[in-house]
C-alpha cells in the first residue's frame, strides 16, 4: 500500500472526477420532480462507503433518504460524526449561468456547478479523507461515522426524529461539520460559533377586497400603511430592536472575543466594495464583524401588498403581509422571542386591521468552548492540511441541526469550512476552489489522526 500522504498526492485526478460525477446529478430537494435524482445521489453516496467496506444503509423517511455509515470501532479511541447533506438548492435562475448548473466545469481554478460547495464538495472532502486512510492504512486511526441527509436546504424535517430514534447508533464525541467558509482566501478558519434564528410571517387584512384608492382613501385603515407603521416599531434607526426582553438573554462577548475580532485582517473598506455599498450600518457602539458574528439582528426579508405589475394602479389594498427574521445569539430562545413579538403587535395592532402572525421556525444559536480538544486537533491538521494556522471566527448564519446534536447527542461541534465568502452558495454560478477542496481532505486525512491523540 502507498502511504497516506502519497495516496494523496496520486489521487488528486481522480478526487475530482469522483466530485464531478456527484455533481452531474440534480439532486433539488425542494422539486417534487427531483425526486429520483435525490435518490441517486443517496444511493451513489451509499455505494462509495461500501467501496470502503463500512457498515452501510440508506434510511428512507418520509421525505429523502438519509445515509449512515461507519467504519470499525476503534477501542479507548474518540469516536467522530461526519455529518453533511447531498441535496442543493434549485438552480434558477437558469439564464444566470454561465456553464448550465448540472455540468460541472473547471474555470480558474474552481469547480462551477449548483452544490460545489453546498455541501456536496465539502462534504465530500472528509469521505475521500476516510477513503485515503483505507485505501493506503488499510484502517481509520479512530471510529467515523457519516450522516447525510437529503433534506438540508428544506429545513431537515426528518433528521431531528432520526437522531432521537437513533441515539446509540449516533453516538460520538465530536461532530464535525463542513458547511461554511474560511476566513478569507487563504486563510482558513474554525467556526466556534452561530447564530440561531427566528422566522416570521405577519399578514394584516384591512377591507375584503383591494379599493379605489381616491373614493375610500382616507376612511378607511391602509394595511400596507400599517404594516410600514408596525415594522418600524421592531427596529430604530441606531439598530436597536425593540421587542420586549429581547435582549434579556444575550450572551454577550468576552474582552478577548473582542480583540480577537479586531486582529483579524478585516478590510471594511473591500467589504464595502464589494457589496457595493458606501457605508455601513447596525447596532451601534460594535463593529462590523461583531455586529455579524456576536449580535442579533432582525432584517425584513420580504415585503408584499397591493399593485406589483408595470405602471400605475391606484388601489388601497386588502391586504399586506411581510417576512422577517431575527438571528439570534447564544442563550436566546426563539420561542420566547416569538412570543414577546406576538404580545408586541398584538398591541400596536390598530382597529380596522386583523392580524395573523406565523411564527415559520426557529432554532437556538451556540458556542463551543475554544479550549475544546477538538478545537485543538483541527489546528493541527488544518495547518498540515493548508500549510497556515487557522484563525477563530463567529458566523451570522445558523445551522440548525447543530443545536440537535448538542442536545440529543451532548457532542462537540467542529466547523471545519473550507468554501470562501464569494462561492455564489444558493447563487447562480456556484463554485468551489479546487485547491482549498484538495487541501480540505487532506486536512481531514490529518484530523482523524489528531484525533486518535486525543484521551477519552
Amino acid at each position: 500500500m502507498p502511504d497516506l500522504k502519497t495516496f494523496l498526492k496520486d489521487n488528486q485526478q481522480s478526487f475530482v472526477e469522483m466530485l464531478k460525477e456527484l455533481l452531474r446529478i440534480p439532486s433539488v430537494s425542494t422539486d417534487s420532480r427531483h425526486k429520483e435524482d435525490v435518490k441517486q445521489a443517496a444511493d451513489w453516496i451509499a455505494e462509495l462507503f461500501r467501496g470502503l467496506e463500512f457498515e452501510t444503509q440508506v434510511v428512507p423517511t418520509q421525505g429523502h433518504p438519509i445515509v449512515f455509515a461507519q467504519s470499525p470501532p476503534v477501542p479507548g479511541k474518540p469516536v467522530a460524526l461526519v455529518y453533511g447533506h447531498y441535496d442543493v438548492q434549485p438552480p434558477e435562475p437558469l439564464e444566470l449561468w454561465t456553464t448550465p448548473p448540472f455540468e460541472p466545469t473547471e474555470r480558474d481554478g474552481n469547480i462551477v456547478a449548483r452544490g460545489a460547495t453546498d455541501d456536496k464538495g465539502q462534504m465530500l472532502t472528509h469521505v475521500l479523507g476516510a477513503m485515503a486512510w483505507m485505501k493506503s492504512v488499510g484502517e481509520l486511526p479512530i471510529q467515523v461515522k457519516f450522516l447525510i441527509e437529503g433534506e438540508e436546504e428544506i429545513g431537515s424535517a426528518s433528521l431531528p426524529g432520526f437522531i432521537q430514534q437513533n441515539k446509540d447508533l449516533l453516538s460520538n464525541d465530536v461532530v464535525v461539520i463542513s458547511d461554511c467558509s474560511q476566513f478569507g482566501p487563504g486563510q482558513p478558519a474554525i467556526t466556534y460559533g452561530l447564530k440561531g434564528i427566528a422566522y416570521f410571517e405577519l399578514k394584516l387584512t384591512g377591507p375584503n377586497r383591494d379599493l379605489h384608492s381616491g373614493t375610500f382613501g382616507g376612511s378607511v385603515r391602509n394595511p400596507a400603511n400599517t404594516l410600514c407603521s408596525m415594522l418600524a416599531s421592531l427596529i430604530d434607526e441606531h439598530g436597536w430592536i425593540h421587542i420586549p426582553g429581547f435582549y434579556d438573554d444575550v450572551l454577550p462577548m468576552t474582552g478577548d472575543e473582542r480583540e480577537n475580532f479586531a486582529e483579524l485582517p478585516f478590510d471594511e473598506e473591500n467589504f464595502k466594495k464589494q457589496l457595493g455599498i458606501d457605508d455601513v450600518h447596525g447596532e451601534e457602539g460594535y463593529t462590523t464583524l461583531e455586529r455579524r458574528w456576536a449580535r442579533p439582528t432582525l432584517d425584513i426579508n420580504g415585503l408584499t401588498s397591493g399593485y406589483q405589475g408595470e405602471g400605475a394602479k391606484t388601489v388601497l389594498p386588502g391586504v399586506a403581509s411581510a417576512k422577517f427574521s431575527c438571528r439570534l445569539v447564544p442563550n436566546q430562545d426563539p420561542h420566547k422571542i416569538a412570543e414577546a413579538l406576538r404580545e408586541h403587535l398584538r398591541k400596536i395592532c390598530p382597529p380596522g386591521i386583523k392580524m395573523e402572525l406565523n411564527a415559520h421556525h426557529g432554532s437556538p444559536g451556540f458556542v463551543v468552548p475554544t479550549d475544546s480538544p477538538y478545537i485543538q486537533a483541527a489546528k493541527s491538521a488544518i495547518e498540515q492540511g493548508f500549510g497556515n494556522p487557522p484563525v477563530l471566527i463567529r458566523e451570522g448564519g445558523s445551522i440548525p441541526i447543530c443545536s440537535e446534536f448538542a442536545k440529543e447527542l451532548e457532542s462537540d461541534v467542529l466547523l471545519l469550512g473550507w468554501g470562501l465568502d464569494d462561492d455564489n452558495t444558493h447563487s447562480p454560478n456556484e463554485k468551489f476552489n479546487l485547491g482549498d477542496f484538495q487541501r480540505g481532505i487532506e486536512a481531514s486525512a490529518q484530523l482523524w489522526a489528531e484525533i486518535a491523540k486525543i484521551t477519552k
